[in-house]
């Protein structure tokens, strides 16, 4: 460890509500002289029990270690609408290090009533670059690793590389068949999720788990759901992606019950949530 920057570090902490912490400008410039990344500043700063002041509203839930775990860990996040857009964001805002992005698709303005990532000026712009550009904005220590491409069987040992988690952010059935396969077959827990109007599910998959196949049978399955026909309205995968970040957030710091061997199923219409016994 960098003793000159532990120093430098230490000049630059303030105490507040009891916690050493160096601000986001101090990050940024301590960055720029010692010519590393701020990522690499953050963690020295954690090491020595100083605080990026970004994280200060999360340290009661993620403590110390935790927070430089997330920082040290890699997610893949795989389709990047509007389930994937909404956990990229949340990923990034809780110091998760690197994530890896994989969506082929550009924005179309009918994507703008609940992707969070569009915007009118970003159509006919790839979806997997937008995430890149959105996350530079809002944590500069968080490495994107952009993957404009349709994920496939073949391709995505390749994509997958270096993640600990995967979430499924898909939209066709196929595919999340496809993605648990593959990431069953590389050791990857994944975190599904899935809407359609009000309603939205989610499941956290470990290799070995039936998963989505407890679902869906064992033969083949249609493109699409019951969101063909009622659509997907901007709070239902905010709701839904929120519960998937929170998913990968346990997996990552080893806390919490998973919602493994069972789906939470949301009908927001009517107020309610339930857990339905998935599997064995």
């Amino acid at each position: 460890m960098d003793r000159s920057l532990q120093a430098r570090i230490r000049e630059s902490a303030k105490a507040e509500d009891g916690i050493k912490a160096i601000t986001l400008d101090r990050v940024r410039a301590l960055a720029s002289e010692f010519g590393i990344s701020p990522r690499e500043v953050e963690l020295t700063a954690l090491e020595i029990h100083i605080l990026p002041r970004r994280y200060l509203r999360s340290l009661g839930t993620v403590g110390w270690e935790g927070q430089i775990k997330l920082l040290r860990s890699t997610v893949a996040v795989v389709g990047l609408g509007g389930l994937g857009g909404n956990v990229v964001e949340g990923l990034a805002r809780m110091g998760v290090g690197r994530l890896i992005v994989v969506d082929g698709d550009v924005f179309v303005d009918h994507n703008l009533n609940r992707q969070v990532l569009s915007a009118e000026d970003d159509l006919g712009l790839l979806k997997a670059e937008v995430a890149r550009a959105r996350v530079a904005q809002i944590n500069a220590a968080v490495e994107v690793i952009v993957h404009p491409e349709e994920a496939t069987r073949e391709n995505l040992p390749r994509l997958l590389e270096g993640a600990e988690v995967v979430v499924d952010a898909l939209d066709r059935l196929p595919s999340r068949l496809m993605l648990q396969e593959v990431a069953q077959k590389l050791g990857i827990p994944m975190v599904h999720g899935a809407i359609a109007g009000y309603f939205g599910q989610v499941m956290t998959i470990f290799p070995g788990d039936e998963g989505l196949r407890a679902l869906y049978g064992g033969g083949s399955v249609p493109q699409q759901g019951i969101e063909v026909q009622l659509g997907c309205p901007a709070a239902t995968p905010m709701m839904v992606a929120s519960w998937q970040v929170q998913e990968v957030l346990k997996i990552l710091l080893g806390r919490g019950q998973l919602l493994r061997h069972k789906m939470l199923f949301m009908d927001a219409e009517a107020g309610t949530a339930e857990f339905l016994e998935i599997g064995s």
